[in-house]
């Protein structure tokens, strides 16, 4: 996530305070994502660093400090809102790791492993979806952040049963020869530019 670029689009706004910046992000998010008031102030310390920002020299430090945004700010904004995040490469998801770990360890059942994480994703969906049925209504911010979630879950709970799947076909199926090792991902996977 982006705080960075989300405090500049609050800042497009017109000029504000750290405190008010944080309070406005988590209205803005739906209240899914906390922001600590230390890593607001952190950021825009080095938004100002990078020229993003200014404040009120006159202000001394702390939550009444205003800040605003530059032109450059303003360009960098709309650079970052117009430009699809990098996702080319898998991120390094540590549930893929799990079950490709688990899927050659010895007296590990990779698929009490699958089931086990599957029931647990299940389990946050429903408890995602009844925040939604109470909460979302009153919300668009949260229930668009709320949707979000259910389909990134979602999602994780279809490929464990792919996963789950090919594993009990390649248990079914007799061992293939010996094949060439396969391409580095990287050199397949991407969008050129």
């Amino acid at each position: 996530m982006s705080v960075r670029h989300a405090l500049l689009a609050l800042l497009s706004e017109g000029p504000k305070y750290g405190l008010q910046l944080r309070q406005e992000f988590e209205e803005r998010t739906g209240e899914v994502w906390p922001l600590n008031v230390g890593q607001v102030y952190t950021t825009l310390q080095r938004l100002e660093r990078d020229g993003l920002v200014e404040s009120d020299d006159a202000a001394e430090e702390g939550p009444q400090k205003g800040f605003r945004i530059t032109p450059r700010g303003a360009d960098e904004l709309a650079a970052w809102l117009r430009t699809p995040p990098d996702l080319s490469m898998p991120p390094r998801d540590e549930l893929v790791i799990k079950v490709l770990v688990a899927w050659r360890l010895p007296g590990v059942d990779v698929h009490e492993v699958i089931q086990t994480h599957r029931r647990y994703l299940v389990e946050l969906m429903q408890q995602w979806t009844h925040l939604k049925e109470d909460e979302a209504q009153f919300d668009l911010g949260f229930a668009l952040a709320v949707d979000a979630e259910l389909f990134r879950l979602d999602s994780v709970v279809r490929w464990l049963d792919t996963a789950d799947g090919r594993f009990r076909r390649a248990a079914a199926e007799p061992p293939a020869a010996a094949r060439p090792a396969m391409p580095r991902m990287r050199r397949r996977v991407g969008v050129r530019r």
